[in-house]
């Protein structure tokens, strides 16, 4: 059940009822100024952070929170994160996240000198720990059939989707997610950032995955745009989008780990749910300033892969150390993949490879040249991470 949250000022700490049938507590919000064991490594923090918020909350950059369970922002509500904000979180795995529902806001504007950090609480941490960030709104997915319909996500089966394009879920400014990606079972799994059907009113810009399980920065559907984007160290995929995205991504930079899987895993549609929408549409977002840095050609990997129907627009890529660097796949039915290029829905200009064995792997069962998708640029810079990412992310 759900009950407003309490804000304890007393010394002892103030428990609510158990979960809920969505695996969700009720509102437990603890200043006691007394260390909480939270069962994943201690930690200082004064206020706990979990259950379901049906009140606006404004976070005191002075303070330490710690979130201990699933925290959710019912609609209605804001969030607001001060700049220089940290919050930690349990370190004990998919469980524990902060989810900003359908027609609920999130208003964290860190800068470059002072950004908003969530963390693990655990002493020494490790990626997984707990699960990460998630945005929902009721941009267009094409997952459902088309109008107000939503669909309902991975983690917390919230809703998502709808007709709303520049629906509008606040503000991420200079926010960093570290040790995020714990996994509830094979098909539901958190990543550092979650945007679920997030509308382009939305404002996103500098944000930083660093040392996640899963992917670090995740797209289904929506047509929110962001810019300034670091995922370092993520261990499933880097940037990843489904379900008819249709934003921009602006100056972007993966760096590989020695766990890890693709730079960019792009999909048209959600295969686990099919293309319902109607008419049929697919991903196609633009990928400006990109650079995707691997661990060599010799280690199998491949940078970016283009699949289920996808289409994009890419410019000004470059990407270094890996055995292939484009890998497109499809077929001539429901994976039109291939037709995305040879209609120019689906290209890249200004490429330039280095270290890369493969260019472009033709999977799709259409025939197209290598220079029907792709132009290579040997002056091509990619994105000038050393100069924006400097001050307030993590190497």
């Amino acid at each position: 059940m759900k009950n407003n949250f309490l804000l304890g000022l007393a010394i002892t700490a103030t428990l609510l009822t158990s979960c809920g049938a969505d695996d969700t507590a009720d509102i437990v919000i603890n200043d006691n100024s007394v260390t909480n064991n939270n069962g994943g490594g201690s930690s200082s923090c004064e206020v706990e952070l979990k259950g379901n918020y049906t009140s606006d909350l404004t976070l005191d950059p002075t303070k330490c929170y710690i979130i201990t369970g699933a925290t959710i922002f019912e609609s209605g509500t804001t969030l607001t994160i001060p700049a220089g904000t940290t919050i930690k979180a349990a370190a004990t795995g998919s469980d524990v996240y902060l989810a900003i529902s359908q027609g609920a806001k999130i208003m964290a504007e860190g800068t470059s000198s002072q950004p908003i950090i969530f963390t693990s609480a655990a002493s020494t941490p490790n990626a997984g720990d707990w699960g990460g960030l998630i945005l929902l709104g009721k941009a267009p997915i094409n997952s459902v059939s088309g109008g107000t319909a939503t669909s309902t996500s991975e983690i917390a089966s919230l809703p998502y989707g709808g007709d709303v394009p520049n629906d509008n879920s606040g503000v991420l400014s200079y926010v960093r997610v570290e040790y995020s990606g714990g996994k509830a079972d094979g098909q539901s799994e958190n990543n550092g950032f979650s945007f679920y059907g997030v509308g382009n009113a939305t404002k996103v810009e500098y944000i930083q995955m660093f040392e996640g399980k899963d992917d670090g920065v995740e797209f289904f559907g929506g047509t929110v745009n962001v810019n300034n984007v670091s995922v370092v160290n993520a261990q499933d995929d880097s940037i990843d989008w489904t379900e008819g995205y249709s934003g921009t991504i602006t100056d972007a930079y993966v760096k590989h780990g020695t766990d890890h899987d693709k730079g960019i895993e792009a999909d048209g549609y959600n295969t686990d749910i099919g293309n319902l929408s109607s008419p049929k549409y697919f991903s196609k977002p633009t990928v400006t300033n990109l650079t995707i840095v691997g661990l060599g050609s010799g280690t199998g990997n491949e940078a970016i892969r283009l699949r289920a129907g996808t289409q994009g627009i890419f410019n000004n890529v470059v990407l270094r150390g890996f055995a292939e660097g484009f890998d497109l796949d499809g077929d001539v039915t429901d994976n039109p993949t291939g037709n995305g290029v040879t209609s120019g829905d689906l290209k890249a200009t200004d490429v330039k490879f280095d270290d890369v064995t493969v260019k472009v792997k033709n999977d799709t069962g259409v025939a197209f040249a290598d220079s029907d998708f792709m132009t290579e640029n040997t002056a091509a810079t990619g994105t000038d991470y050393a100069t924006w990412g400097a001050g307030w992310t993590r190497q």
